[in-house]
């Protein structure tokens, strides 16, 4: 099984581990794991074992570093796990869908579990003009672009309400996995194979 959007699974550029991304690689495990809000850049700093000046040169300010944080967990969690393991475990498109649940509830039993960074940036950062929510909200539009792509792949029409509705599945069980219902992803997946039928998929 590809491993869970962890530091694990983070590269250092080809083996040049550069004050950049020290302080990238540490912002994303704190952020992951406390929230932006929460993480000062002195704690970013203490955890690349960089100057404070180091972080600045390469993000003016710390709403860049959030973006880039946004910009890396998309990369980490949405392409190179969730949909590469959705693909990896589905044959078909309708299989590739339901596989996400299968791979969210492995994600859920997990003791690191921490969420969605999106959705948690989304609401800490709650003014809907600035950056950082707008970005969260672009990267959350972007699943659903995934999820489109295999509704139209399994022939469904109206594939924007599809994805809306199955990203909501999506969502509320994160949610309900952050209340400690192991089985939110199971009970999802049951809702999500009653959406398929619905649509004939």
């Amino acid at each position: 099984m590809t491993d869970r959007p962890g530091l694990a699974s983070q590269s250092r550029d080809d083996g040049q581990d550069s004050g950049r991304e020290r302080v990238s690689r540490a912002a994303y495990e704190l952020f992951s794991r406390e929230g932006v809000r929460a993480v000062g850049v002195d704690a970013v700093t203490a955890r690349a074992g960089t100057a404070k000046m180091t972080l600045y040169r390469n993000f003016p300010s710390k709403n860049e570093l959030i973006l880039d944080f946004l910009r890396r967990r998309e990369q980490l969690w949405t392409r190179d796990w969730l949909e590469a393991e959705s693909q990896r475990r589905g044959e078909t498109p309708r299989e590739r869908l339901l596989a996400i649940f299968d791979v969210f509830s492995e994600w859920f039993g997990r003791p690191d579990f921490e969420g969605c960074a999106f959705l948690t940036t989304m609401i800490e950062v709650n003014d809907r003009e600035h950056p950082v929510h707008q970005a969260a909200v672009g990267h959350l539009a972007n699943i659903r672009g995934y999820i489109e792509s295999l509704a139209a792949e399994c022939g469904i029409r109206d594939t924007d309400s599809f994805a809306r509705k199955w990203h909501i599945l999506m969502k509320g069980s994160i949610m309900a996995a952050h209340e400690g219902d192991i089985a939110a992803a199971a009970r999802a997946r049951e809702l999500g194979e009653l959406l398929l039928k619905e649509e004939g998929c």
